[in-house]
């Protein structure tokens, strides 16, 4: 019994020697990484010396980060003949250079997966994708399944119609053919109005926002009922941008903003650091202008749509509200 006891005594004194020489060399590491990589540090070696959970973990034991991108969702995220870019994209990136910095894996793999407004949360949810960046409104209702970042972009829901149709506000739109996109909180805004206002119109709910372009384009509906942004991103880049009009009194005033998994507060704690710090700094204003107000990819079309007074107090004053 005494033989064992000593033998046990010895396993717990060598197990601690090499718990602290460990710990030990860590240290030694995080201290390197502090004198080369600067604010990167702290945040790094948090990662190496506790134990890591939820979103950052997955990431780290997979050596891949997985984006939901849109494919037609311009300017915030689409795809461009060549791979995906846009407004938000470039800030799903940039989340992506933080993850690389604090995980201390430059190599890290990043893998994206197309995604629509019917199936981005139930992937999110089935750990599909871990970070979804491109044009989903941050919702009360959607606080439920998901949970979501700073906005970074403040926007009105309105209509785009072609201009000879006589359609200028909402209540033109009585039984007539209607799109907007399923699954968005623009269909849910609609089709309250049509019940409100008893309206009766005819409301398609497309697969995407392609599709529903499409629908206005072929004449099968008279509106496309949508975010401002994104109906400014078809009218400006289709061949005939004059033969049609955003218009319509708003719906009332949405956010966008990245969404990812419920309960992971270290997560949360990086992506809203990326954000606040690009919207403080004046990094998001120079990344907006250089979506909104100049050419962009693929045909150098400009949107013209300068940053409104809404968006600038956003990127004064970061947050993470839903306004519905």
């Amino acid at each position: 019994m005494k033989v064992a006891a000593r033998r046990r005594a010895s396993t717990r004194r060598t197990t601690g020697s090499t718990a602290r020489a460990a710990r030990f060399v860590q240290g030694a590491r995080c201290a390197l990484m502090a004198l080369t990589t600067f604010g990167a540090a702290s945040l790094a070696c948090s990662a190496q010396t506790d134990e890591l959970t939820g979103t950052l973990k997955k990431i780290h034991d997979d050596g891949v980060v997985v984006l939901g991108v849109r494919e037609a969702s311009i300017p915030f995220s689409y795809f461009d003949g060549k791979g995906t870019v846009g407004y938000s994209q470039t800030i799903a990136l940039q989340i992506v250079d933080e993850i690389k910095k604090t995980l201390g894996m430059p190599q890290l793999k990043v893998h994206e997966i197309t995604v629509t407004s019917s199936n981005r949360t139930p992937m999110l949810l089935n750990n599909q994708i871990d970070l979804e960046c491109g044009s989903t409104t941050h919702t009360v209702e959607r606080e439920n399944v998901a949970a979501f970042s700073n906005s970074f972009f403040q926007y009105a829901v309105r209509m785009i119609a072609r201009k000879n149709s006589g359609i200028t506000d909402f209540p033109d739109l009585a039984g007539k053919a209607v799109v907007t996109t399923a699954g968005t909180s623009d269909e849910r805004l609609l089709r309250r109005l049509n019940t409100d206002k008893h309206l009766n119109m005819r409301i398609t709910s497309a697969r995407d926002h392609s599709e529903a372009f499409s629908a206005l384009k072929d004449d099968h509906a008279v509106a496309f009922v949508m975010d401002e942004p994104i109906v400014y991103g078809f009218k400006s880049t289709d061949p005939r941008p004059d033969d049609f009009v955003v218009t319509g009194t708003p719906l009332g005033y949405e956010v966008y903003a990245c969404m990812f998994r419920k309960g992971d507060e270290p997560f949360r704690t990086l992506v809203n650091g990326v954000i606040t710090r690009s919207q403080t700094s004046g990094e998001a204003e120079r990344l907006y202008k250089q979506w909104f107000t100049q050419p962009i990819p693929p045909h150098g079309i400009n949107l013209n749509y300068p940053l409104s007074e809404q968006n600038r107090a956003l990127f004064a004053h970061p947050n993470d509200r839903a306004l519905d």
